[in-house]
């Protein structure tokens, strides 16, 4: 696989989602429990790239890693395995050649040229934003070679007129038709079917029968006298039942030992005093528990915290290197002085679905 890069650059600061896509994320989301979120990494990183153009900017990527609670190199790791995102700007029509063996005898290598004459080099944007193009893998459709993919839509059985009328017609804005650019249908022969075309065999008079051939017929009463071998009786009557559990599971592992830095000083406070700590980016509801286990309730506590305390916090919690990436002591200092983060917004606007409370 070629080394994908981001195109840091073209990216931009800031990444958000479509008021319409939200609808799709909610979908997606709702397939998987809410200790498995990261299963919908896929799908959301290929609604950010619907929503970005066509391809995924870095801020995009740290949006699905903050939507999911994911550390955000797991997201980068997905989204450069895949070549399905594309890590660099495109045009609003991005033609996918398919260069594999079928594609390439029945004259793929005649469509690159068409690509490169009127497009430019793989991955060139015109200068009018419409039209890009790359050279992949095999698109599955073999029967109707050589093809292309332009955005979501297959176009088949080209020539090089064929493909060059469609990119001057997508140049001018004019829709074309996906599918076979030939007389057929899907992948039927050109020109019609040439087998099967008695009407007979689709109108059901061919089946109009009224018993089932070759049934078996009734067993002589001789047969019952006999008897049947006896069977012995199932063994797996008797299974284990589930035993419902009431613990709640948090990142705090009880009987671990922590080696490093020095341990928060714990507060002993009534709950109604208690800071809503998932209004800091990077604390989600079972974090917040966790940190309630050790005694932390408030901003001004995390605002207190020295290196020390974030090295035996992030050991106790495993996930070093976390707080100072995500500036959990920044957030708190703001919040612990009545002010707002971007990011408290979100959450005070209920924005932020990994930010609610978990229902029981």
């Amino acid at each position: 696989m070629a080394l994908r890069r981001f195109d840091l650059e073209a990216g931009g600061d800031t990444f958000a989602f479509k008021p319409e896509t939200e609808e799709k994320i909610a979908f997606w989301r709702n397939k998987y429990p809410a200790e498995k979120q990261r299963s919908a990494v896929i799908p959301m990183l290929w609604l950010a790239q619907k929503d970005n153009d066509g391809w995924l900017s870095e801020p995009a990527m740290r949006e699905v890693a903050d939507r999911l609670e994911m550390p955000y190199i797991r997201v980068y790791e997905v989204a450069t395995f895949y070549t399905m995102f594309r890590l660099q700007p495109v045009g609003k029509y991005h033609v996918q050649l398919c260069g594999t063996t079928p594609c390439q005898l029945r004259g793929a290598e005649k469509l690159k040229e068409v690509c490169q004459q009127e497009i430019g080099d793989i991955m060139y944007v015109t200068d009018d934003g419409r039209l890009s193009w790359e050279e992949v893998e095999c698109l599955g459709a073999c029967v109707n070679a050589p093809m292309v993919q332009i955005n979501d839509d297959y176009y088949e059985d080209l020539t090089p007129e064929t493909l060059s009328q469609i990119l001057g017609k997508l140049k001018n804005g004019v829709e074309v038709a996906p599918g076979p650019q030939i007389d057929r249908v899907n992948s039927a022969p050109e020109g019609g079917a040439t087998t099967l075309t008695d009407p007979a065999l689709f109108d059901g008079s061919k089946n109009a029968i009224t018993t089932l051939p070759n049934l078996p017929s009734a067993e002589p009463a001789e047969a019952e006298a006999a008897g049947k071998p006896e069977v012995d009786a199932p063994t797996n009557t008797k299974r284990e039942e589930p035993v419902a559990s009431n613990t709640k599971t948090t990142l705090i592992d009880t009987g671990k030992k922590v080696e490093t830095g020095a341990r928060p000083a714990a507060l002993t406070i009534d709950p109604a005093s208690y800071d809503d700590l998932k209004r800091i980016k990077g604390i989600g509801p079972k974090n917040e528990d966790a940190l309630n286990e050790l005694g932390i309730y408030t901003f001004k506590q995390i605002a207190e915290w020295t290196p020390e305390n974030v090295d035996w916090v992030e050991d106790f919690m495993s996930f070093p290197g976390r707080i100072e990436r995500e500036d959990w002591i920044t957030q708190a200092k703001t919040l612990a002085e009545g002010g707002e983060t971007e990011f408290s917004k979100r959450v005070d606007a209920g924005d932020v679905p990994s930010s609610q409370e978990d229902e029981d």
